[in-house]
C-alpha cells in the first residue's frame, strides 16, 4: 500500500499479504493519525506510539499480561480436543503472569542467562556458528547455494540452548518444528484442518516437555533442575504444570524468535552495499548492526495486554477489558525517537532505547543471550561466506507473518558472481 493512497485505515489486515511484506506505511498512519486505534478484525486496540507503547509495559497494575500467550484465532473443537488427549495447558508462568509468583520464576530464569553467563557462553556460541557453517560451506562448494534460514539461521540458537540448558531427547529438527507450530498455532490464522496438524505437534511437544520436567534426570544445577527446585511465595514447590509452561515459551523465544533475529540481521547485511565485507574485522559493526535491526526490524513485532479498568492512553478512552496490542515494530520507526526511522544507522546515539525486548518488569530475560547469538551468527558467517551473494531471483522472500512475529523465511546465496 502506498501511503498516498490513504486507504481506510478499516481496512488494515494484520495478517494481510500487504501489511506482512510492508507494515510501514500502515504503522506511519496509525502513529500520525490514530495512535490508538480499535482493530475490528481481531479486536485489539493497537498502541503504535513509542511513549504509548512504554507507558503501557512501565504500567503493569494498570496493563496486566493475562492475555499474552492466548490463540489469536480461536481453536476448533478437533483442535482443542487434541491438545486435551496430550495433557496441553500453559497456566500462568512467565510472560502471561501478573501475580506476586512472577517475580521468583522471573530470578530462576534470569540466572541462566545473566551477563556473566552469557559472556561464559560466548566460545560455545562460536563453535556452534563454526561446526553449523562447516556444512553450509560443504553445501555451498557442492551445489554452488544454500538457504542461510534452514541451514544456518534456525539450527545455531536451537542447538546453543540445547547446550545451555542442558536439553536432551529431542533432535533440533525436532525443537523447531514443534516450537514452529507453537507459533502459528496461537499467533497465527490457521484453517481447522491446519488446527489439527499443528495442535497434534504442539501436544507432542508439550508431553516431551512434561517428562523432560518430571525426569531424575536433570541435574540440580540445570535450568530444569533450578525449576523444579524453586518455591513459591507461600512455600509450596512449583508444580509440574507451571514449571511446563515456563519452558514452553522459554525455549521457543530461546529458539524460534533469535532465529528470526539472525535470519533478518543476515538478509538486511547482505543487501546492504559494502556492509558485508566489513563485519568481520571492524570493530563493533556487527553488535550495532544487530541493534539497528533489532530497532526496525524486530523479530517479536507486538506483544498484547488488558487494559484493568478504563483509562485514557493516546488521547483515546479505552474500556476495561479492552485488549491492547502493543506495536513494537512500529515504535521502533517513531521519528519523534529516532530521526530518520527508516534508514539503517548502526550507531545511532540511542540505537538501545528501542522496545524489540520491552521494558519493565516483563523484558525479555533472555535479550543478552539473543543479541550476542545474532552478532556471533553475523560476524562468523561474513568471515566464512565473504564471496557469497545474496539470491534474489527478482521476487520478495516468503515471509513469517504471525500476529507478533515477523522475519523472512529465505536467506538463499550463492557463490556465483551478479550477472
Amino acid at each position: 500500500m502506498e501511503l498516498g493512497t490513504r486507504a481506510p485505515l478499516d481496512l488494515l489486515d494484520l495478517f494481510g499479504d500487504g501489511f506482512v511484506r510492508d507494515p510501514y506505511p500502515w504503522l506511519d498512519r496509525l502513529r500520525a493519525e490514530t495512535p490508538v486505534h480499535y482493530d475490528p478484525g481481531t479486536g485489539l486496540w493497537l498502541v503504535s506510539r513509542y511513549d504509548d507503547v512504554r507507558r503501557v509495559l512501565l504500567a503493569p497494575t494498570l496493563f496486566h499480561p493475562d492475555n499474552a500467550l492466548r490463540a489469536i484465532t480461536p481453536l476448533s473443537v478437533g483442535a482443542l480436543r487434541v491438545l486435551a488427549r496430550a495433557g496441553f495447558r500453559l497456566p500462568i508462568a512467565l510472560a502471561n503472569n501478573g501475580t506476586a509468583s512472577h517475580p521468583g520464576l522471573r530470578h530462576v530464569v534470569t540466572r541462566f542467562f545473566n551477563a556473566e553467563r552469557v559472556a561464559a557462553a560466548v566460545p560455545v556460541i562460536q563453535r556452534v556458528a563454526e561446526e553449523v557453517l562447516d556444512a553450509v560451506c560443504s553445501e555451498i562448494d557442492a551445489t554452488g547455494r544454500c538457504d542461510l534460514f534452514s541451514s544456518f539461521a534456525q539450527v545455531l540458537p536451537c542447538r546453543v540452548l540445547m547446550e545451555l540448558l542442558g536439553i536432551r531427547g529431542a533432535t533440533p529438527a525436532t525443537l523447531i518444528r514443534w516450537s514452529d507450530a507453537s507459533l502459528e498455532l496461537f499467533w497465527g490464522r490457521p484453517t481447522p484442518d491446519r488446527q489439527l496438524e499443528l495442535a497434534q505437534l504442539v501436544g507432542e511437544f508439550h508431553q516431551w516437555l512434561t517428562d523432560t520436567v518430571r525426569s531424575d534426570a536433570a541435574p540440580p544445577t540445570s535450568f530444569i533442575g533450578a525449576l523444579t527446585s524453586h518455591r513459591l511465595p507461600d512455600g509450596e514447590p512449583l508444580d509440574t504444570r507451571t514449571a511446563v509452561a515456563a519452558c514452553f515459551f522459554l525455549f521457543i523465544a530461546g529458539q524460534s524468535t533469535t532465529g528470526q533475529l539472525i535470519t533478518t540481521a543476515l538478509r538486511r547485511a547482505l543487501t546492504e552495499p559494502g556492509l558485508w565485507q566489513h563485519l568481520p574485522g571492524r570493530t563493533g559493526l556487527a553488535e550495532a548492526w544487530v541493534e539497528e535491526v533489532l530497532r526496525r526490524e524486530p523479530p517479536v513485532t507486538s506483544w498484547r495486554r488488558v487494559a484493568v479498568r478504563s483509562t485514557e492512553l493516546g488521547g483515546v478512552t479505552i474500556p476495561e477489558g479492552a485488549q491492547l496490542l502493543l506495536m513494537l515494530l512500529g515504535s521502533g520507526s517513531d521519528p519523534e525517537v529516532f530521526p530518520h526511522a527508516e534508514r539503517m544507522r548502526p550507531y545511532r546515539t540511542n540505537v538501545r532505547h528501542h522496545l524489540a525486548f520491552g521494558v519493565g518488569r516483563h523484558r525479555c530475560p533472555g535479550a543478552s543471550l539473543a543479541r550476542t547469538e545474532a552478532t556471533v551468527a553475523l560476524r562468523v558467517a561474513a568471515s566464512r561466506l565473504s564471496g557469497v551473494r545474496l539470491e534474489e531471483g527478482g521476487t520478495e522472500p516468503p515471509m513469517l507473518g504471525l500476529l507478533s512475529f515477523r522475519a523472512p523465511l529465505d536467506v538463499s546465496v550463492s557463490d556465483e558472481p551478479a550477472a
